[in-house]
């Protein structure tokens, strides 16, 4: 029998407080004010000043991208990702149901329709060995191009999720993609200052999508960024992000379909001054995870999950594993219940009523952790 009161007592400790946990919130710690008042003083809040230029030029110097463009949301970020990788209308592509919605929301956008692949029980990620061998059963290759067997539909890309920050075996994914001929699209949304193998997330494949929502590592209250190693597809990018509007002192020309995706300067001036604190956000999350695994470690029942080999994991959202789904309810039930505030893991897209006719494979490490997985106390302590 689990000592929940232990486990609800050790977590109040942790964050020195006998008060409500919340599971993710920002700190302010930095230039925020200060900045903020700079938009507000030159008027200059909304989609053009110095904080966007900024923003974009350090993140990309951070992650080491080429270009960085910003984005009012991560779901944006990983659209027009999509978009430009050629994926289209009736397209399929490969991803994975243990992830927030936001993901298929993307590729649904363009008319696109996900095949749900299996995550690695290392990464809690789209495993690469689960792909390749849906590829090998289920796919055919003409003219260069990958397509499904089983509905005649091209199959484009590939787009992985680094599940709570951890990185997936984003290498081996790079491998598959290249023999099936898919654009590999990575959906880095949690992971700012994860890496893998010394390289950082969303800089494996042609674009990559990071999120800056309110309850991410950094946040800039809403937004996203789109990280790529091709910097003429950035230039594009940045054109069809700000209304395709072609730059002149006062006409308004557009020469294609364009969105209003341009994060305000207001949003990029917290990005800026969170970015600045980035490293010791970081610090912070990866010593409170180390707390946490020393102390489950003495807990029968509960298993912490830890970086997977060859990863820097930011540890977004911190992860604990019981032993079925009776334990699970009975842990979320009890510390939402004594002022802890737990989460499970997201709903399975297959069980979402616009996905549930989605074609998959089986997604038995998926649905294991989906009966298993909780999501436990993660904001930065300073």
């Amino acid at each position: 029998m689990v000592n929940l009161a232990k486990v609800v007592d050790f977590i109040h400790e942790l964050y020195g407080t006998k008060d409500f946990v919340p599971l993710s919130v920002p700190k302010f710690v930095g230039n925020e004010k200060k900045y903020l008042e700079d938009c507000i003083d030159t008027t200059f809040v909304s989609s053009v000043g110095k904080f966007v230029d900024r923003f974009e030029e350090k993140m990309a110097e951070y992650a080491g991208a080429k270009k960085a463009v910003v984005c009012v949301s991560g779901t944006n970020a990983l659209h027009i990702s999509l978009m430009l990788c050629g994926v289209e209308r009736n397209d399929e592509v490969l991803t994975q149901a243990l992830t927030f919605v936001a993901t298929c929301n993307a590729l649904s956008y363009i008319g696109a329709y996900p095949v749900f692949i299996d995550v690695d029980k290392s990464t809690m990620g789209l495993s690469p060995d689960s792909m390749k061998e849906w590829l090998r059963k289920n796919s055919v290759i003409r003219n260069g191009e990958c397509y499904n067997k089983n509905t005649g539909r091209r199959v484009k890309a590939c787009v992985p999720m680094h599940t709570f920050g951890h990185p997936v075996r984003i290498d081996e994914l790079v491998q598959v993609c290249a023999e099936y001929h898919l654009e590999l699209v990575e959906d880095a949304a949690e992971s700012i200052g994860s890496k893998y193998k010394g390289q950082h997330a969303g800089t494996f494949g042609k674009v990559g999508a990071i999120s800056f929502n309110g309850n991410k590592t950094i946040t800039t209250g809403g937004g996203g960024m789109i990280l790529f190693q091709d910097e003429e597809l950035g230039k594009l990018a940045k054109h069809i992000t700000t209304q395709a509007k072609v730059p002149h002192r006062w006409e308004f020309v557009h020469d294609q379909i364009g969105y209003n995706y341009r994060m305000p300067n207001i949003n990029a001036a917290i990005g800026c001054a969170q970015l600045e604190c980035l490293d010791e956000f970081i610090k912070s999350k990866r010593k409170i995870a180390k707390e946490y695994a020393d102390f489950f470690k003495k807990v029968d029942g509960i298993d912490f999950f830890e970086e997977p080999e060859g990863c820097f994991s930011n540890y977004w959202l911190n992860v604990v594993i019981l032993k079925d789904k009776s334990a699970q309810l009975e842990f979320l039930e009890y510390t939402n219940d004594n002022g802890v505030m737990t989460r499970p893991i997201w709903e399975l897209m297959t069980r979402l009523p616009m996905f549930k006719n989605c074609e998959n494979d089986g997604l038995r490490n998926t649905i294991w952790f989906a009966d298993r997985v909780v999501n436990i106390p993660s904001s930065v302590r300073l």
